[in-house]
């Protein structure tokens, strides 16, 4: 099986932890990726402005590579990448007007008009793959990890985009499941981490984490697993600024959905590149059996 991929900038980056487990994982469950040609940055950011038609030119034209490599799909592993382009896309089949104006404007380009879905990873396992199949594929079962999943705001918002119920989502405590790991609730899963107040307003930013964490820790969670690079930084790499606001939080360990489901099918822990994340990341799954001691 073969799925058109859109990898976004930061995962040839700063988060090749993100893509490159994922691109692994999916080998071991038969699917070979193939990436867009000549992608372009989407823009990460929906825009609002109801006539802001230029901030939709770059998710648009990914999404026309995508239809001119003969793609009827498109997978996205950024949650971030994800709900921009399914908005564009949306955007294109809906409102005939801002489509001419777009495809007018790109006369270079082919005409679009919505005809690439575009799925998120979480989906394509759940609708494509399913868990059953998934769950006979784990090696390396997570049953010693309590793992708190962390949607953020992308991937249930708005309605139109959510990869699953928006009120209640169930699509990321299935795939913990399915991976032998278990799923601890938190009430603000689905909340926004603020990342990007961490520059401008790096307090209100920090507080908004702090609750993420806290829930999570609250109900007894090892760590969280999440999709979205910008919540992965504000939730991982800035936790420290969290923990010394908040003394009496613990250190949480944060992993990318994708390098879980790599070190559960087998996936050499060296392709997930837990250098990338916090330390206690890979010392946690030392600690719980799940890989051996590597050297990150």
């Amino acid at each position: 099986m073969t799925l058109g991929y859109y990898p976004g900038c930061t995962l040839k980056s700063h988060a090749r932890n993100l893509e490159d487990s994922a691109i692994e994982a999916l080998k071991v469950l038969g699917v070979e990726t193939v990436e867009l040609e000549r992608w372009n940055c989407c823009g990460a950011v929906y825009s609002l402005a109801d006539d802001d038609l230029i901030h939709q030119l770059a998710p648009v034209r990914d999404l026309i590579r995508a239809k001119d490599m003969g793609l009827d799909k498109v997978m996205t592993l950024c949650s971030m990448c994800y709900n921009t382009l399914a908005r564009a896309n949306l955007l294109m089949r809906n409102d005939e007007a801002k489509r001419k104006t777009l495809n007018d404007f790109m006369e270079e380009e082919s005409d679009y008009a919505g005809e690439v879905e575009v799925i998120h990873l979480l989906q394509f396992l759940k609708n494509d793959i399913g868990w059953d199949k998934l769950k006979a594929a784990v090696k390396v079962p997570l049953k010693d990890l309590n793992l708190s999943p962390y949607y953020g705001c992308t991937l249930t918002r708005p309605l139109e985009v959510s990869i699953d119920e928006a009120v209640s989502p169930t699509i990321f405590k299935e795939f913990i499941e399915a991976l032998g790991g278990t799923y601890i609730h938190s009430d603000h899963s689905a909340e926004c981490c603020s990342s990007y107040q961490m520059i401008s307003n790096p307090e209100a930013a920090i507080e908004a984490a702090s609750k993420v964490v806290r829930s999570a820790e609250d109900q007894g969670a090892d760590a969280l697993a999440l999709s979205c690079p910008l919540c992965e930084y504000n939730l991982g790499k800035r936790q420290v600024d969290i923990l010394k606001k908040h003394d009496d939080l613990k250190p949480l360990p944060t992993f990318y959905f994708s390098q879980l489901l790599a070190v559960a099918l087998g996936v050499d822990p060296l392709i997930c590149r837990f250098e990338l994340n916090p330390t206690a990341s890979l010392e946690l799954l030392e600690e719980k059996g799940v890989v051996e001691k590597v050297s990150a």
